[in-house]
């Protein structure tokens, strides 16, 4: 007899790290920010920890947005958000509420609003392509455990960080995940 774990009704607002097992290249040990989620109209979310080395100014051309929502923006960061849609660049907010100790973030801005969210004092990030689920694709991708649920923490934030990102959620969860975490991706090396 088989006991699934039942999927929480909506992830919008988590995260999920991708298995150990996850091979797949894309999400090898990714973690995303769930934006949108419904079993019926599919899921959406963010990659935070694939930076492309990259700044805005490297992607925009003098013309490309007024010069005041420009120069703003210049320095934000620039991350591969997912494997669809990968010839659109779209902004994101992020910031910290201490008081109810959760992630505040809205998704899909403009170069307008994101200046906006930024001169707030939030964190802007800029993301080509996003992730997709079709309806019901990721509940089966959960519950056959290719992701693990988790609520995000304010460390998402900082940008020190972001490639030791899944290893350092992953050994937050348990001593199991703590030594699958800790070993090399060559095996071979330990």
């Amino acid at each position: 007899m088989s006991l699934e774990k039942p999927v929480k009704e909506s992830l919008k607002g988590d995260l999920i790290l991708a298995d150990p097992a996850l091979k797949e290249p894309t999400f090898y040990q990714s973690v995303l920010l769930i934006t949108e989620h419904s079993e019926e109209a599919g899921a959406l979310g963010y990659i935070l920890n694939r930076p492309l080395d990259k700044g805005l100014r490297d992607l925009l051309t003098e013309d490309s947005l007024p010069a005041k929502q420009r120069d703003r923006l210049l320095d934000v960061p620039v991350f591969l958000g997912g494997p669809v849609n990968t010839e659109h660049l779209t902004f994101a907010a992020l910031g910290w509420s201490e008081s109810d100790e959760e992630l505040q973030f809205s998704t899909h801005l403009s170069a307008a609003e994101a200046v906006l969210y930024e001169m707030e004092g939030f964190h802007i990030r800029a993301f080509v392509g996003y992730s997709g689920w079709s309806e019901g694709q990721l509940e089966d991708e959960m519950v056959r455990e290719s992701w693990i649920s988790h609520k995000p923490e304010r460390t998402i934030i900082d940008l020190k960080d972001v490639d030791g990102l899944w290893e350092s959620l992953l050994r937050d969860l348990s001593p199991h995940y703590k030594l699958i975490a800790d070993e090399p991706d060559d095996l071979g090396l330990n």
